[in-house]
């Protein structure tokens, strides 16, 4: 039989999470986000669930044509938008929207010949300090680019450093209406904590949002807020289950390291699940888990192939036991992603990131 670990992509909480903060955005338009292959969950896999987005924005060209492959006729936005000046050829044939964020960008399109217009979002560096025109070179910038024969539309973007946090948006959503005053264009500014945070905040208006990790179920404030206080459900289910146990007597210890040791009489569950499999090896003792369905812990080093949890309250368990690492039990309750990643000093987006390859994907509404 299988190696009995399993991971489960979940297409109604997709629908559910994007139709959330399709709720919190007013008016404004809503890309699904599926960079870094839709979080871990795989674009074919989640695009059933995020089809009723208004558009796809995502990092590269792979990306993009794997979206219009599955039948997607609507906009896709590149997020970065292009590397080198031959991929503006298959932004016009893909139909594709592309970020610019440096002068690079703008050269390439200057020298591009086509006879199909481009739909730009032109990105300004309004605090974030990664990609984009600062506030006071974003004006000549937009100048240059509105002069292109080559370019259909300007869109205007931004992406906020702190609107998870107590510092807020109000430094960069000043330094860009500061900057765009009269500018005509749409606007895309918000991303999930911006979305869900800093709805009716004064003067932020976006045309499209960019709800990344809420849509996935993931807080994007955790802890502050965890995901079921923003009505987000979890979209990927980790679980495993045990395949063997072990009696401790005290002084008994587990794993590499020794790292745990009983202090009285114990069962320990060896569970199908380890780092290889994208479980965050540095998970300390006490990372929550779900035995059944029930909250558990584990216990001793995460090893490559293994972990263990704590089966004392548990007097039923034993091999073939479910344990959900994170996501949802069968008896329905949830392990927030955002616990587990917390417990290993990261967060949510990690851990999706990294399921591994080895790990059988089953798809479920």
């Amino acid at each position: 039989m299988p190696r009995p670990i399993q991971a489960t992509i979940h297409t109604g909480a997709l629908r559910h999470n994007l139709a959330r903060a399709r709720a919190a955005a007013g008016d404004a338009r809503v890309w699904a986000v599926v960079k870094a292959n839709a979080y871990g969950h795989g674009i074919e896999r989640a695009f059933d669930g995020l089809r009723g987005a208004d558009g796809f924005a995502l990092l590269d060209l792979d990306e993009a044509q794997r979206v219009r492959a599955l039948g997607w006729r609507g906009p896709v936005l590149l997020l970065e938008g292009v590397f080198e000046p031959r991929d503006l050829e298959l932004c016009s044939r893909l139909d594709l929207w592309h970020s610019v964020h440096c002068d690079d960008q703008i050269d390439m399109l200057a020298a591009h010949k086509t006879h199909v217009g481009h739909r730009v979002f032109l990105k300004m560096n309004s605090g974030m300090n990664r990609l984009g025109f600062r506030p006071q070179d974003y004006r000549a910038a937009w100048t240059r680019l509105n002069a292109l024969p080559q370019v259909e539309e300007i869109s205007l973007m931004t992406h906020f450093s702190d609107a998870d946090g107590p510092r807020g948006i109000a430094h960069q959503l000043a330094a860009f209406q500061a900057a765009t005053q009269d500018l005509p264009g749409e606007r895309s500014l918000s991303n999930s904590a911006a979305t869900l945070r800093h709805t009716g905040t004064p003067g932020l208006v976006s045309d499209w949002v960019r709800p990344g990790i809420a849509t996935y179920g993931s807080a994007p404030d955790y802890p502050e807020n965890d995901a079921a206080g923003w009505g987000l459900e979890p979209a990927m289910t980790l679980a495993a289950r045990v395949i063997a146990v072990q009696p401790l007597q005290p002084g008994d210890t587990v794993g590499y390291g020794s790292g745990f040791v009983a202090e009285q009489p114990m069962r320990i569950g060896i569970v199908a699940c380890g780092y290889a499999d994208g479980y965050p090896r540095i998970c300390p003792t006490g990372t929550p888990v779900l035995v059944d369905g029930e909250p558990g812990r584990t216990v001793g080093r995460v090893s490559m192939d293994m972990l263990t949890i704590d089966l004392t309250p548990f007097p039923q368990a034993g091999p073939g036991t479910e344990v959900t690492l994170w996501g949802r039990a069968a008896r329905g309750r949830c392990l927030s992603i955002d616990a587990v990643a917390r417990s290993a000093g990261t967060v949510g987006y990690e851990l999706m990131c990294a399921l591994a390859a080895r790990v059988p994907v089953q798809v479920a509404d």
